[in-house]
């Protein structure tokens, strides 16, 4: 017995000894387990990744920039119905358990021993905590080990935070596919609603997703889909969340999704989405873009972007169309195609979605048949392939269109769009996509911000933004701001500047510097400033140059914010200088709004994740915007805020006003003249490069001013007569025909100071309002023509002249150079020997429906 007891005390000890050192080793084991897992206060201050969103002006989300597409919601806005499917889900026990379900591991463990042996899937019992544990803190790797970490996680993060807190933190970080991280993104991308828009049939359908959103997609795999939502309807039912009732009714619902931040709206957006990404980016960084949860207020307004776009594309297109057709897509065999030809063909990128591929099966003289995907057959007739003349080098044009055979063979594959016809008949016309391609810019005059942008035809064929990128000459539509410095230099709308042949040194690589007419050729004699840049003479430009001197204009060209350096030579006042249509949309901005200089901006606002702001556009302090309500009542009134004006003053106002003027008449009588049937009150400028190689229109509104530019992205001719009234200037006829439908028809603003006399609109003479062609012209006060005194300013540089009777004594001996004051000169006044009289201009007669593109040709050498 004694023995016995002693073997047992000996047996009992060694037990002991080695129950300690299990509990010894199984201690260190979870010690260096978790000596690397995070510690409870990273856990309270851990912060996940969230999404920057970018909101148009009137608060429609155009973008979101992510690596994990992620809308944080705190739990209090999260709707019960929402958790509760979770909890149903995923964690019926959530309420009751501390991080771990340990009966869940049993259960797990007993059925799994039977899964192996069977070759099963293995059974989880995973709780939401330790869902939260897995997502936020450890890898995703099976094992035993990893296990144990995570259930050392889940008892962890059940001490730090309450259920609720838990709960934010999983139904924001899981991922539930379709980019979404968190039910918020989910709910976004799956069906286009906030998460308090759901069905309870939709909040089924996203709780089904963590056990594998691949395994239950929406659309690849409706029937599973369907069928986990069910079962989650029913769990919620069971637990008594929703009634019988109402899960019966939900699981009767079809599944269905959407396609988010697609369709034409945000197609038309891409250029100006992307601007606004490079310029985050450049700002705050690459983490702050994609995983600072940025508010980003945008200047976009979506209906103007939409109506740029439009009218860009319409326009390119129609400038395509005028210039032939380049020929199929490619072409195919019919006769060895097995099946649908279209079968393995996809569509080219970038073309509106009404436009198809198809491939011709059957031609005749009138007619040819096409084929479509899917087997559907229509026609196209010899009309509307009129316009499909073989397109040749140097924009020249094959023969007339008389017989389908001269555009189509059998097996060529075009593109189509369906055609409207009163007899249903299954008509088609051909498109084509444009080579050419150019950018809008619609802005705000008096505060910059850009309403609309758009870099070019398509952002999906090319990111390339012409509207911020394409540095290229800008032709006449910078001859404003060479008249406007001659203003300020106390010239007149009024001055006389002769439009005669000139002549000038060429410099070093040419002989002579010869600048043109757009009508090679034609000269009209002394013409008034207006007419100048109504009629966009050339001669006079460079003439009024020579007179001035380049200094005056290198200024105004880099005070208005359009060149940071300008080249001191005559050909840089015909616009000869290259930069962006974002320049030269401030510059023109200016003289609008006053002289006051703005430049353009994209952004608003932008806030970061906790709603500070951290960058707002109009920094202007107004503590009058801060009034409270009750202290209005008090007051019995609301006294509108005087803010300060911060913009710099880059010109007089009365010069701003007296070429607004101007380009007024250039709409209502010059190469604007076009618009003029749109019955606004518009004003604005072409402009045309050598050999038309650059088209541009830049025009405004007394509230907007927008800019056009068209061209090749390789420099190239658009062909003969494709100015900047006839490439550009429908782009904008187009915009503003419905940007300023609803707008009311207000003059352009007149700033203090400016004196109104009615002079003849050709002559500058003064006038009687009632006679024909008078207008009211602005002046400077004291620079008024009168009856008595019709003296004007006369540029003679660059051509003999000559007057009968004798020079004035202002006048150099010479004959070639100086200015005169030509107060009532005695005797005829002769241009190489030809007589000319002030104000000898185009013929009154001359008709004034009809544009008249004087348009340049810009350092004509010879």
């Amino acid at each position: 017995m004694r023995t016995y007891l002693k073997w047992a005390g000996r047996l009992f000890l060694a037990g002991l000894a080695m129950a300690v050192v299990g509990v010894l080793a199984i201690g260190i084991f979870l010690i260096r387990l978790s000596s690397d897992l995070p510690d409870l206060e990273a856990l309270a201050e851990y912060e996940p990744p969230v999404m920057s969103r970018v909101h148009a002006g009137d608060g429609k989300v155009i973008a979101e920039y992510a690596r994990q597409h992620r809308v944080f919601v705190p739990i209090a806005a999260i709707p019960k119905s929402v958790i509760s499917a979770f909890v149903s889900a995923e964690d019926k026990t959530y309420y009751e358990h501390h991080g771990v379900d340990w009966k869940g591991v049993l259960r797990a463990t007993r059925n799994n021993v039977i899964n192996k042996m069977l070759g099963r899937r293995m059974e989880g019992a995973s709780t939401l905590t330790q869902q939260v544990a897995e997502n936020f803190l450890v890898d995703t790797e099976q094992s035993y080990t990893k296990k144990i970490r995570k259930m050392i996680i889940a008892t962890r993060i059940e001490k730090v935070f309450n259920k609720d807190q838990i709960l934010e933190l999983y139904l924001n970080e899981i991922y539930l596919g379709n980019r979404a991280y968190g039910v918020a993104a989910a709910s976004l991308n799956y069906f286009g609603k906030s998460l308090d828009d759901l069905a309870v049939s939709e909040m089924a359908f996203l709780a089904a997703l963590p056990k594998g959103p691949a395994n239950y997609h929406p659309i690849r795999k409706k029937e599973r889909a369907t069928a986990r939502r069910n079962y989650v309807l029913q769990r919620m039912a069971a637990n008594g969340y929703i009634s019988e009732e109402v899960s019966a009714e939900a699981q009767k619902d079809d599944l269905v999704s959407i396609e988010r931040l697609t369709g034409e709206k945000f197609e038309a957006a891409a250029y100006f989405v992307e601007a606004i990404r490079r310029e985050v980016f450049s700002m705050y960084g690459e983490d702050q873009l994609y995983d600072g949860g940025l508010s980003i207020r945008t200047t976009l307004d979506t209906t103007k972007q939409q109506m740029a776009r439009t009218a860009l594309r319409d326009s390119l297109e129609e400038y395509d169309r005028r210039h032939g057709w380049r020929g199929p897509l490619q072409s195919i065999d019919l006769v060895a195609v097995d099946g649908d030809p279209l079968d393995e063909l996809i569509k080219p990128r970038g073309v509106d979605a009404d436009w198809v591929l198809a491939v011709v099966t059957t031609i005749s003289a009138e007619t040819t048949r096409i084929l479509m995907q899917n087997n559907q057959i229509g026609e196209i007739e010899l009309s509307e392939v009129k316009w499909a003349r073989k397109q040749l080098p140097e924009a020249l044009l094959g023969p007339t269109i008389k017989d389908m055979h001269q555009v189509f063979s059998l097996g060529d594959v075009i593109l189509v769009k369906r055609l409207e016809s009163e007899d249903n008949k299954n008509l088609y016309g051909l498109r084509q996509i444009p080579e050419v391609n150019g950018a809008i810019m619609a802005m705000d005059p008096h505060t910059g911000r850009v309403l609309a942008m758009v870099g070019g035809y398509s952002h999906k064929r090319s990111e390339f933004n012409r509207a911020i990128q394409a540095r290229r000459q800008i032709g006449s539509s910078f001859k404003p701001f060479v008249y406007a410095s001659a203003m300020e230099l106390d010239y007149t709308p009024v001055s006389l500047i002769l439009d005669a042949p000139f002549i000038a040194d060429g410099g070093a690589d040419t002989r002579f510097y010869k600048p043109q007419n757009y009508e090679s050729g034609a000269f009209y004699g002394l013409s008034t400033m207006r007419l100048g840049v109504e009629k966009s003479r050339n001669v006079m430009t460079v003439r009024l140059a020579q007179e001035m001197g380049m200094a005056p204009i290198v200024d105004i060209g880099t005070r208005m914010g359009i060149y940071d350096e300008l080249l001191p030579v005559l050909a840089m006042s015909l616009g000869a200088g290259e930069t962006t249509l974002w320049r030269l949309m401030g510059a023109y901005a200016a003289l609008v709004n006053g002289g006051h200089l703005v430049t353009p901006t994209i952004l608003d606002r932008v806030q970061d994740r906790d709603g500070k702001t951290i960058l707002k556009h109009d920094t202007r302090d107004c503590p009058g915007c801060r009034v409270e309500m009750d202290e209005a009542s008090s007051s019995g009134r609301l006294v509108e805020p005087n803010l300060p004006d911060a913009r710099p003053q880059v010109m007089d106002p009365t010069t701003a006003y007296q070429m607004v003027s101007i380009l007024e008449g250039a709409v209502q009588r010059g190469t604007g003249v076009r618009l003029r049937s749109l019955g606004k009150t518009l004003g604005g400028k072409t402009g045309t490069t050598n050999d038309m190689k650059d088209g541009w229109f830049l025009g405004f509104s007394p509230d907007l001013v927008v800019g056009v530019y068209v061209g090749f992205d390789t420099p190239s001719t658009m062909g003969k007569g494709e100015a900047g009234s006839r490439v550009a200037l429908p782009v904008f006829k187009r915009f503003m025909e419905k940007a300023l439908e609803n707008v009311n028809n207000a003059p352009f603003r007149i700033p203090d100071g400016v004196s109104l006399v009615w002079v003849d609109a050709k002559t500058g003479e003064i006038a009687r309002p009632d006679e024909r062609g008078a207008i009211m012209e602005a002046f400077r006060p004291g620079t008024e023509p009168s009856t008595s005194n019709q003296g004007v300013r006369l540029s003679i540089a660059g051509s003999g002249i000559s007057f009968g009777g004798g020079l004035p004594a202002q006048i150099p001996d010479t004959g070639i150079e100086g200015d005169a004051i030509i107060v009532g000169v005695e005797g005829d006044l002769t241009v190489d020997g030809q007589p000319v009289e002030p104000g000898d201009v185009p013929s009154p007669d001359e008709p004034e429906d009809e544009p008249v593109e004087d348009e340049e040709l810009l350092d004509g050498v010879y």
